[in-house]
Parts: structure tokens; sequence; C-alpha cells
């Protein structure tokens, strides 16, 4: 079995040390994509609320001219019944 000297110590402590920076320098990656997707995700959120609201400005459109189609589609049956010349 080799000796355990000072300087086996030292490049074994060398080694850790190094392995050390590369999972901080891949922990500070990952930490900057998360940030990277919560941002996007926060654009999706907005976007998303800005389809509800046009959709919802849509729809009361929709009601407003079914309520007038409505109307004509009353006026239309009772000319139905009224003599015509």
């Amino acid at each position: 079995m080799a000796e355990i000297t000072n300087e086996l110590m030292f490049e074994l402590l060398k080694k850790i040390q190094a392995d050390t920076n590369t999972l901080k320098q891949g922990q500070s990656e990952i930490r900057a994509e998360l940030n990277a997707l919560r941002g996007t995700m926060i654009s999706v959120q907005q976007d998303i609320h800005n389809i509800y609201g046009i959709l919802s400005r849509h729809e009361t459109r929709l009601d407003r001219i079914e309520n007038r189609l409505e109307l004509r589609e009353l006026a239309e049956a009772q000319a139905k019944f009224e003599p015509h010349p």
C-alpha cells in the first residue's frame, strides 16, 4: 500500500478544490438558465393574460351582435305574418 505523505494529501486537496470549483461554475450556469426560464414563463403568462383580455372584448362584441341579430330575426319573423301587397 502506498505511503500517505503530505504531497499526496496536497494533490488530493487540489483535486477536490478543482472539482468544487467546477461544481460551483455548473451551479452558476444552472442558476442563470433558471432565471432565463423564469423570465420566459413570465412573458408567456403575460401573453396569455393579454389573450384572455382580447377574447373577453370579442365575447362582449359578439354578444352585442347576437342581440342585434335577435332583434332583426324577430322583425323578420313578424314580417312573415304581415300581408304582402
